[in-house]
């Protein structure tokens, strides 16, 4: 069998909206691009919005019981930034696996699997006994975990048009904060409620609601047909060699690409993830909110997340993928700066500023989706993107190691400085890698 990579995709100019069955053009207005997608794309952009708002919900049930699990089991904040850590690592390789799988199998059926298996092990976390066992249940988690975006993501890019579809995976994005506001609300409650010793084993057992989704997902959605047709024609599918072949004279090879993908996904998920890991330990400990407190907070934070998400999925159709990750890299950096160093006793200013650094911290993912599907051909779409997100995620949980290990020393406010260099690394990688606006995908 050839192991020569397919062509990528060639530059097109964007297909006119076709009207819907009202008569009015299928682009017009702010939900044009969910009308562009037909009957069978608002489907799959239902089950992938939901597979990746309890995907967040998960993760999150982490961060916020962070404060209990070390009481509880005695650790310290190295111990405690491992969790995240373990959990980043091993979702490389799920999400690795998970395109492959996707290429191999079906956007469809791999999906299904990724939110099966991040859902058994979140509820599984809830019976650790101590900390090694959920050590180890939270790195399973992490299978799943890392599958479920870029297989998602890759369902909804594929019945998107070109025109559409920076705003299409931004709304998919939009549903981390969605994920994020509903662990935050549980999260209010079940504290406020029980006792912290057995609160933050009820938070991973309320894991088991993507369980509904996947009877809903298996009867209900499947594969763009077009894009299915052209994976199933093409003999080299789900191929790692093809992501990291170098090429050849008029066979342009992936190696570059991948590199440079792997690179940006590095940069602005080490930001992010010290972010997300730490600041709910940072409002609670040095800023000694309570619980309460703390979630009155996180609701600018993940406001401004949510409206970061559709604002920057329109801006990366208009602007172009690489000007709007490069914008909010900068924007990023200069919130997690200012955040950081907010003096003592300033709670209007660190209320007000959750909402821009929520928004600019998210707005940069929004283009994401779309970028990494357009930079891959069909038949490897989903092991390039499954693998360049994910091993971002890999390399980028050293952040928030990094900043636990600092935390002791610097207190958390400081070392989330640290979190800043990753905006850095995000805008130098795209210098290697080309604009995508308007490409089609078959």
């Amino acid at each position: 069998m050839s192991t020569t990579p397919p062509s990528p995709p060639r530059q097109a100019r964007p297909a006119a909206p076709r009207p819907d069955t009202a008569g009015h053009p299928a682009g017009d207005g702010a939900l044009g691009w969910l009308r562009a997608l037909g009957p069978q794309g608002r489907r799959a952009f239902t089950g992938a919005f939901g597979g990746y708002a309890l995907d967040s919900y998960d993760y999150f049930t982490l961060p916020l019981s962070m404060v209990a699990l070390a009481a509880y089991f005695g650790l310290d904040s190295g111990q405690t930034g491992l969790f995240t850590t373990v959990t980043l690592v091993v979702s490389a390789v799920g999400g690795a696996l998970a395109g492959v799988l996707a290429d191999r199998i079906g956007r469809v059926k791999a999906l299904l699997l990724t939110v099966i298996t991040y859902a058994v092990f979140t509820v599984a976390c809830g019976f650790a006994p101590n900390y090694e066992t959920l050590l180890v249940f939270r790195a399973l988690q992490g299978l799943g975990f890392g599958g479920e975006w870029a297989v998602g993501a890759i369902l909804v890019a594929e019945y998107a048009s070109a025109r559409h579809r920076g705003r299409a995976l931004g709304a998919v994005q939009s549903a981390w904060a969605v994920g994020w506001a509903l662990a935050a609300v549980v999260y209010t409650v079940v504290f406020s409620l029980a006792d912290e010793g057995l609160a933050w084993r009820i938070m991973f057992w309320t894991g088991a609601l993507p369980a509904l989704l996947v009877v809903w997902v298996r009867r209900s959605v499947h594969d763009a047909p077009e894009a299915s047709a052209a994976r199933e024609r093409n003999p080299v599918k789900g191929s790692f060699r093809a992501i990291f072949a170098r090429g050849s004279v008029g066979t342009p090879g992936l190696l570059r690409t991948t590199l440079f993908a792997g690179l940006l996904s590095t940069g602005v998920q080490g930001g992010y993830y010290t972010l997300a890991t730490w600041v709910p330990t940072y409002l609670k400990d040095e800023r000694g909110l309570s619980v309460v407190g703390t979630g009155g907070y996180l609701t600018f934070l993940i406001s401004g997340a949510f409206t970061g998400y559709l604002t920057g999925g329109h801006l990366t159709d208009r602007l172009g993928r690489r000007r709007n990750i490069w914008l909010f890299a900068l924007l990023s950096a200069v919130c997690v700066l200012a955040y950081a160093n907010i003096p003592g006793g300033a709670g209007t200013l660190l209320l007000v500023l959750g909402f821009p650094l929520g928004f600019c911290m998210s707005a940069i993912f929004s283009g994401f989706g779309s970028y990494l599907a357009e930079l891959y051909p069909t038949a490897v779409r989903g092991t390039g993107q499954g693998f360049t997100y994910n091993t971002g995620r890999a390399v980028g949980a050293v952040f928030p190691t990094t900043v636990g290990f600092l935390a002791d020393s610097w207190g958390v406010g400081g070392a989330l400085v640290f979190g800043a260099i990753g905006y850095g690394v995000a805008a130098l990688a795209l210098l290697g890698l080309p604009e995508t606006r308007g490409r089609e995908l078959v």
